[in-house]
């Protein structure tokens, strides 16, 4: 009994969705029944018949692609109308990624999502916590004689995305911070100077910031993050170097912050113990 009410329910949803898509594709019966290539006295019925049955599989999709639908959708399994291709292009988007400290679509994201809590894993050290000093160093050999006026620019925006009501978690390998402090790896060739100067400056902004901003680090022999930031609930972005990949929808979103947050929970050194692991790092370098 249940089983049957089930399927006039289904059926009767199948008719309303599918007239309802006829309507909106501005298509007639007549050019809908050429496209799926049945007889247009077939058409007129799946839009006014009252029995229980359901067309086959290849008529369902065959009107799904006419109008421009998901077969989903016709058959009520989906409440979204738009096509799989069309979820996913509206979900998903790549963009290139310019050698910049913050490009206009970075920017733009930042403001999208003030006031939303930002998780974030940099692809080094986060820039907007970067000394003057340490970004002549790693952007000028790419920006050549135009370097200083854009990071001139950046810095305005460096300082509005510090000041923003956004609430700041960032997530950092611990050999990042100790591959900066001596001086190897990427940083290879960095002036200890420019260390320090640069170790006092997290401290700085990480004790003066807290705890509105929090700085964790999490050991990569154990866990594994791609660079991504997690603007709040309305996207995800990962940086793959030459490009952004950006994804819109609630369920990747929801997982990528799932896996910040563990990287969150099973730091090494937390928010709290951060300054007092850089005081060392300056100390050591130091001596």
């Amino acid at each position: 009994m249940i089983e049957n009410i089930d399927k006039r329910v289904r059926a009767e949803q199948f008719r309303q969705r599918l007239n309802r898509a006829l309507r909106d594709s501005g298509l007639s019966q007549s050019a809908l029944a050429r496209a799926v290539g049945v007889d247009r006295s077939t058409i007129s019925q799946l839009l006014t018949d009252e029995g229980a049955r359901l067309p086959n599989a290849h008529v369902v999709g065959a009107c799904a692609g006419a109008l421009g639908v998901s077969a989903d959708w016709l058959l009520s399994l989906s409440d979204r109308p738009e096509s799989a291709a069309e979820l996913l292009a509206s979900s998903l988007s790549l963009s290139e990624a310019p050698r910049a400290l913050v490009d206009e679509r970075i920017f733009d994201w930042h403001q999208e999502a003030e006031g939303y809590k930002i998780r974030h894993v940099p692809a080094a050290l986060p820039d907007m916590l970067k000394t003057r000093a340490l970004l002549e160093w790693e952007y000028s050999p790419h920006l050549g004689r135009t370097a200083g006026q854009a990071i001139g620019a950046s810095e305005d925006r460096l300082t509005w995305m510090r000041q923003s009501p956004s609430d700041y978690e960032i997530a950092l390998p611990l050999f990042e911070l100790d591959s900066f402090a001596h001086g190897v790896g990427y940083y290879e060739g960095l002036p200890v100077d420019v260390r320090l100067e640069q170790l006092a400056q997290f401290e700085r902004l990480c004790e003066q910031l807290y705890p509105r901003l929090r700085i964790y680090l999490f050991d990569a022999k154990r866990l594994y993050s791609s660079p991504i930031t997690i603007f709040g609930p309305l996207l995800c972005v990962f940086y793959a170097g030459t490009h952004y990949l950006a994804f819109r929808d609630k369920e990747r979103i929801a997982t990528f912050t799932n896996h910040f947050d563990n990287l969150v929970r099973e730091a090494d050194i937390t928010a709290r113990q951060l300054p007092g692991r850089l005081r060392a790092l300056r100390a050591a370098i130091s001596s």
